[in-house]
C-alpha cells in the first residue's frame, strides 16, 4: 500500500487518493487502534467529525462518520468549521478522536484526513503506522444498539468556538477597522463573527464557498486581493486565512504584507511584557527569515529552532513547555489557548496588541527587519550527498563571509531530485551572488 501518512496526515488528489473507501477503512481502523489503548474503556467512545469547504469533504465526512459508527463510536459531525475549532472541542468536550477532513492551503481538488487525539493534539508516528497497519483486518463487528450514532451539529460547536476565542483576549478591538479575507474556507462564518465579537468593525472578502473556490487566488496563499482591499476600504489592518484557518498572515493600514515571522515577533513581545512567554523564548523553524531571530536577540528573547513544520514546531513546545511557536507561513501556536496553529486566534491577539499599545500594526512591526533572501532550486542533482566535503566547505565560506547578518541553509527536496540553496544576507546582491555560487558547487559536485 506505502505510506499514507504524511507529516500532516493523509492528503492527495479526492477521490482518487483520498476515497471514500479509505476514508471509511481509516476510521474503522482507527477507533479499533484508540480502543486497544484503553481510550474507550468505561465509556461509550465518541469523536468530532469537521471540515473545510471542498465539495469533496461532503462525501469524506460522510464516510468517515459512517466509519466510527460502524466501530461503535458516537459521531458529533459539526460540519464547516477550522481545523483549530475541531482541536477546541476535541480538547474540552471529552470526546475521544477529533477527525479532520482538509487540505488546508492546498488546491480545491485536493483533501485530507487528519486524526486528533484525546486532548486536541494530533497522533504521534507510531499511532499513525498502527492504525495504517490495521486497515483491512477481520474485526467483530458491534450489533444493535451497539452501534455508534451520529448527529449533526446545528451551530453550537460554532458558537462555542468563537466564545473561546474572544474570551482569551483582555483587550477589545473597539474602534479598529479590520479587513478580513476568509479565502472561501473553513473561516467564512466564525472568523468575521469572533472579530466582531471582540469589537472590531469588520469588512469581508471570499467568504462566500461554494465548494469550489476555496483558496483560489484568494486567501494568506494569495494576499494580493487583501492588500488592496485594505488600502480601499480604509482599514487600519488586514488578515488573511487559509482553506482551513490554521494560518493567518496581515497587511498594515498601507497595504504591506506582515508575515509569520513579523506577526511572531510582535505576539513574542505581547507576551513577554505580559510575563507570558515562557522562559523568554519562541519556539521557530529554520526557514524563519534571520531578521526576525536578531530581533529577538534584540529584545532578550530566545529562539528555538526546529525542522520545517508545524509538527517540529509543537514537539519542540510540549518538551520544553514553551508558549509561543510557528512558522513564516503564519501558521503560530498559541500554547495558551490552542493546541495546534489558529488563524483566527492569531488575528484576535495581533489586533488586540494594536488596540492596547495605540500603535498601527506597521510600527508594531518595524522592528523584524527581514534580510533580502535568495533560494535556488537545484534539479538533477544526487540529494543524499549533501555531506560532500567540498560542498561543506563551499558553504562555511561563504557563511563566514556573510557573518552575524548572513546565512545559508541547504535542503534536500523531500519528494523531487533537487537541492534546494537559501541564502540570506545584509543586500539582495549579495544573497543572490552567494546563492548562485552555491548552486554551481551543488551542480558540480552532486551531479547525477
Amino acid at each position: 500500500m506505502g505510506q499514507l501518512f504524511g507529516t500532516d496526515g493523509v492528503r492527495g488528489l479526492a477521490n482518487r487518493d483520498v476515497t471514500a473507501e479509505l476514508a471509511l477503512d481509516l476510521a474503522v481502523a482507527a477507533a479499533h487502534v484508540l480502543g486497544t489503548r484503553g481510550e474507550f474503556e468505561g465509556h461509550r467512545p465518541r469523536a468530532v467529525v469537521g471540515r473545510d469547504s471542498r465539495a469533496s469533504g461532503e462525501f469524506l465526512a460522510a464516510a468517515i462518520s459512517a466509519g466510527l459508527a460502524s466501530a461503535g463510536v458516537d459521531v458529533n459531525n459539526v460540519g464547516v468549521l477550522p481545523t483549530p475549532a475541531v482541536a477546541y472541542l476535541t480538547a474540552t468536550t471529552g470526546v475521544d478522536i477529533g477527525v479532520v477532513l482538509s487540505a488546508s492551503h492546498n488546491p480545491m481538488p485536493d483533501n485530507g484526513i487528519k486524526f486528533l487525539a484525546r486532548g486536541g493534539h494530533k497522533l504521534d508516528d507510531d499511532l499513525e503506522a498502527a492504525i495504517e497497519a490495521r486497515i483491512g483486518e477481520d474485526w467483530e463487528r458491534p450489533l444493535g444498539g451497539d452501534v455508534g450514532r451520529i448527529r449533526v451539529d446545528t451551530g453550537g460547536a460554532g458558537e462555542a468556538y468563537v466564545e473561546h476565542l474572544v474570551s482569551t483576549i483582555t483587550t477589545p478591538l473597539t474602534g479598529l477597522r479590520i479587513a478580513v479575507d476568509c479565502a472561501n474556507g473553513a473561516a467564512s462564518d466564525v472568523g468575521p463573527v469572533a472579530l466582531r465579537e471582540a469589537g472590531a468593525d469588520v469588512v469581508v472578502i471570499n467568504a462566500s464557498p461554494d465548494g469550489r473556490n476555496i483558496n483560489e487566488k484568494c486567501g494568506s496563499t494569495h494576499p494580493e486581493q487583501l492588500q488592496a482591499f485594505v488600502v480601499a476600504s480604509g482599514a487600519d489592518l488586514g488578515v488573511a486565512f487559509d482553506g482551513d484557518a490554521d494560518r493567518c498572515l496581515a497587511v498594515d493600514a498601507t497595504g504591506t504584507l506582515v508575515d509569520g515571522d513579523q506577526i511572531m515577533g510582535v505576539l513574542a513581545v505581547a507576551l513577554r511584557d505580559g510575563g507570558r512567554l515562557v522562559e523568554d523564548t519562541l519556539v521557530t523553524t529554520v526557514m524563519s527569515n534571520l531578521g526576525l531571530r536578531l530581533a529577538m536577540d534584540a529584545s532578550g528573547i530566545r529562539t528555538v529552532e526546529t525542522g520545517v513544520g508545524d509538527r517540529y514546531v509543537l514537539e519542540a513546545m510540549r518538551a520544553g513547555g514553551f508558549s509561543l511557536g510557528g512558522e513564516q507561513s503564519g501558521h503560530i501556536i498559541l500554547a495558551d489557548h490552542a493546541t495546534t496553529g489558529d488563524g483566527v486566534l492569531t488575528a484576535l491577539h495581533l489586533a488586540s496588541r494594536v488596540a492596547a499599545t495605540g500603535s498601527t500594526l506597521a510600527e508594531l512591526a518595524s522592528f523584524v527587519h527581514r534580510l533580502p533572501q535568495t533560494l535556488v532550486n537545484v534539479p538533477g542533482v544526487d540529494k543524499t550527498r549533501t555531506d560532500d566535503e567540498a560542498l561543506l566547505a563551499a558553504v562555511a565560506a561563504a557563511e563566514e563571509r556573510l557573518g552575524r547578518t548572513g546565512r545559508v541553509l541547504l535542503r534536500p527536496s523531500g519528494t523531487e531530485a533537487l537541492v534546494r540553496v537559501m541564502v540570506e544576507a545584509a543586500t539582495q546582491a549579495e544573497a543572490d551572488q552567494v546563492a548562485g555560487a552555491l548552486a554551481d558547487v551543488v551542480r558540480e559536485r552532486l551531479a547525477l
